[in-house]
């Protein structure tokens, strides 16, 4: 027996030498481990073989004939089970063991915290304590991360510091509870951790910089962000993409390219991760060159890059590079799933491109992408958008889930195509499915009831949205100062605005859309000088906003400034929109030479909104020659959104008293089969919508209407109103024009409030059409002689009139 012990131990140390030679120095640890049996060893790397190929049967096999078994064989096998996801039988082989060790107690919580059954894992984690198998290190990073059980996670935190594992030793554990803190909301306690060790590491800062930015504290983010550098941590890729999320958050330009600057100075800039990170930066920011010249220098791209970019260009407008760059992402090998098609959706949809929509349609249900929720999303807004209801309603019906989202997808259809009522019908629906609404349904449904302008609905809604928890939401608040503002009650605008706790961006552009609609163009200006003031960059939309003040208000300079630091100051690229208004703004002060100029220097060719502009203007400053070419401009292309252009020509020609030709514009509408919108105001009396059109006669107090129009008539007469027949467009004689005049629709509902109404009330009147100017001047002496506040506001703007003057200066 004594020799053979010898011997067995020469044998042993023989094989331990070979094995030393021919194997790392791990496998020595292990053989150890085994209590030096060797075909215990020997089966236990056969087994990690095995599952390593993924053949977790045959490795079974292995381990139900194995002789001898210890916990590393059986821990291995577990370990195989929860890689392949079996939890059943890795519970069955976890329940039947008898000495358990915390690697094995520490695998099958992984299990359940990966699978999200975390009150498994926590009480797995209180039977292994009450069992008196300390955890490790290993315990705690597996246990937590995910975890939002505010109250498990402050248990297991005590239980850490009592074991000693809040100490630097352990700075993983430390960094994974401020992770957790962090995850569950608790950024007060993350930073008290995070203050609590006192060595750190890049990890550490990462970790809550990350979790700042994902909670909007956005300026914390930076500020933290400062502190690693000055304490000499290096960022790493992490750093950049939590610290570039924050200062997207913050739209600050003149940081964000310092960011870029130093990702490029420590070498991150080659890193597809953070130069996505950069592009989706620019991009944020409108800086469509910015970001395409960086897109075309990237060392390496992925999916995501691709997805940036087109968004960019969607957002900015520019459809035909956002849809030109799709193309070539579909020729990159890419996984089709990750394709944007939402994006490319939004485009069909903003253009009301139906066909291109459902060609989209088709490719995404051929890689089953119609079945991700943003996709279906996607899809029933963009059928609502291109008016076809009845398959956005098929498609809202077929998701998976209905979510707010989804809900608010199809509100928005309705909504945007002037459908008010059908949108707030489906909300009420919505509210009945007891589902909640967010920031951007009640952004909705505000817009529904500006729509309407119905000051009495949009007070019901503010007060849900109170009740509701949402008034202190920026996005809420910002939705509710447009309401407002679109209402004609400019003063409770203001007031929201001052109210809100926390202010950005889409806040200080509803206050400067707010002045500028009102047209209020001083204060629209002030506000933006204020937002920069504050810290904020402007974006494209403030810009749009400011530029439209000063077209309502007529001040070219300012506005013509303006144009000209969007690029050179601020980094945006102007957009239709911004060329737009500012043709608008030369052309209504009858700088018909720089206007052309402007367009020509365009990079896209002049559409029909900026011809249209020109058209109006040559109206109002009599230029009959620029005025026909562009009208043979508008003529000329293949869809025309309305008759407007067709009026205004006929209109100059009626002025000019040239009734032939105003003849042939009539007989060119009806050959393209183009209809005259009807004029038609509304206004609310008692919570009901009374609306009117020119010369009706249909209203149950029709008779009060008229006694009351010839009454105002003849008051405003002795003020010395005279009526200006240059309005009417028809060659009928003097009287009848004037008569016509009298029963314009703005003027019905103008009388019919006011013997509708308290004395002294003001009064809110809308037009689908833009405003005449007899009728601008009319009720301009009407407000003077009842003593009342009467606001009109027509597809263009608001005209406040009181005491006999109009807000806009007569300038509009």
């Amino acid at each position: 027996m004594k020799l053979h012990r010898v011997c067995s131990r020469r044998t042993l140390a023989a094989s331990l030498q070979h094995l030393r030679f021919l194997q790392t120095p791990r496998i020595d640890a292990r053989i150890i481990k085994t209590g030096f049996n060797t075909d215990t060893c020997r089966s236990n790397f056969i087994l990690e073989d095995f599952l390593r190929g993924g053949q977790v049967s045959s490795a079974r096999k292995v381990f139900d004939e194995m002789p001898h078994k210890n916990t590393v064989s059986t821990n291995t096998m577990i370990s195989g089970y929860v890689k392949s996801g079996d939890v059943s039988s890795a519970r069955d082989l976890f329940d039947a063991m008898v000495d358990r060790t915390v690697v094995t107690w520490t695998i099958l919580m992984g299990l359940y915290a990966r699978n999200n059954r975390f009150d498994e894992a926590f009480e797995l984690f209180r039977q292994m304590c009450r069992s008196c198998t300390l955890p490790d290190h290993v315990t705690f990073t597996t246990l937590l991360p995910g975890c939002d059980d505010a109250v498990a996670v402050a248990q297991v935190h005590a239980f850490a510091v009592k074991l000693g594992f809040d100490r630097n030793p352990f700075l993983t554990v430390c960094n994974v509870f401020v992770k957790s803190y962090c995850e569950i909301g608790r950024r007060d306690l993350a930073r008290v951790v995070f203050e609590q060790i006192r060595e750190k590491d890049s990890v550490t800062f990462n970790t809550l910089i990350t979790g700042y930015e994902k909670d909007g504290l956005y300026v914390e983010a930076v500020r933290l962000f400062v502190e690693m550098q000055q304490l000499g941590h290096k960022p790493s890729d992490f750093t950049f993409s939590g610290v570039l999320k924050a200062v997207v958050g913050l739209h600050d330009y003149v940081l964000g390219q310092q960011l870029h600057g130093l990702a490029v100075s420590t070498g991150f800039s080659g890193d597809v991760a953070v130069g996505n990170q950069i592009l989706d930066f620019y991009s944020k920011h409108d800086c469509v060159v910015e970001t395409r010249k960086l897109f075309n220098e990237m060392p390496e791209l992925d999916f995501v890059s691709y997805n940036v970019v087109i968004s960019g260009y969607s957002q900015a407008e520019q459809y035909e590079e956002s849809l030109g760059l799709f193309r070539e992402m579909q020729s990159m090998g890419f996984d089709r799933r990750s394709f944007p098609f939402a994006t490319v959706l939004s485009i069909a949809a903003n253009l009301s491109l139906l066909q291109m929509g459902r060609q989209v349609h088709c490719q995404a249900i051929v890689v089953t992408a119609d079945s991700i929720p943003h996709v279906g999303n996607s899809l029933v807004d963009m059928y609502a958008k291109c008016e076809m209801f009845e398959e956005a309603e098929l498609i809202f019906e077929s998701l998976s889930q209905q979510s707010t989202v989804s809900w608010t997808a199809l509100i928005s259809g309705y909504v945007q195509k002037g459908l008010h009522g059908d949108g707030l019908k489906l909300f009420t629906k919505m509210r009945g499915a007891n589902l909640r609404a967010d920031q951007s349904t009640f952004a909705t449904v505000l817009r529904a009831s500006a729509g309407f302008a119905s000051l009495s609905l949009g007070r019901q809604l503010h007060g849900f949205i109170v009740r509701s928890g949402n008034s202190e939401n920026v996005f809420s608040g910002s939705g509710l100062v447009d309401m407002y503002a679109k209402c004609g009650s400019i003063k409770h605008a203001v007031q929201v605005f001052q109210e809100m706790p926390d202010r950005n961006g889409v806040s200080w552009n509803a206050l400067i859309s707010a002045y500028a609609d009102n047209g209020d163009g001083e204060a629209a200006i002030d506000a933006f000088e204020r937002m920069i003031h504050s810290g904020l960059q402007p974006d494209s939309v403030s810009v749009l906003s400011v530029l439209t003040a000063c077209s309502h208000s007529g001040f070219v300079e300012q506005g013509t400034e303006y144009f000209e630091a969007m690029s050179r100051v601020y980094g945006i690229t102007p957009g239709r929109k911004h060329y737009a208004c500012m043709l608008d703004l030369l052309c209504r002060n009858g700088r018909f030479e720089e206007a052309e100029k402007l367009m020509e220097e365009m990079p896209f060719e002049p559409d029909e909104i900026m011809w249209s502009s020109v058209l109006n203007a040559c109206r109002i400053h009599k230029n009959q020659s620029l005025a026909e070419r562009a009208a043979e401009k508008l003529f000329s292309m293949e869809k025309l959104r309305d008759a407007a252009a067709y009026v205004s020509l006929s209109n100059i020609y009626a002025t000019a008293g040239e009734w032939e030709n105003v003849s042939l514009v009539k007989k060119a509408m009806r050959e393209r089969g183009i209809k005259k919108v009807t004029a038609s105001s509304w206004v609310e009396v008692n919570h009901k919508m009374h609306d009117f059109s020119s010369n009706d006669q249909r209203h149950p107090r029709g008779d009060e209407i008229v006694r009351k129009i010839n009454e105002l008539t003849a008051e405003i007469e002795r003020l010395g109103y005279k009526p200006d027949t240059s309005c009417v467009g028809q060659d009928v004689d003097e009287q009848m024009k004037i008569e016509s005049l009298k029963f314009h629709s703005e003027r019905l509902a103008v009388a019919f409030a006011l013997i509708s109404t308290p004395e002294g009330s003001p009064i809110l009147v809308m037009k689908n059409l833009r405003a005449c100017r007899d009728c601008h001047a009319a009720i301009k002496l009407i407000s003077k002689v009842v003593k009342r506040e009467i606001t009109v506001r027509d597809s263009r703007r608001f005209h406040h009139f009181r005491d006999g003057l109009c807000s806009c200066g007569d300038y509009w």
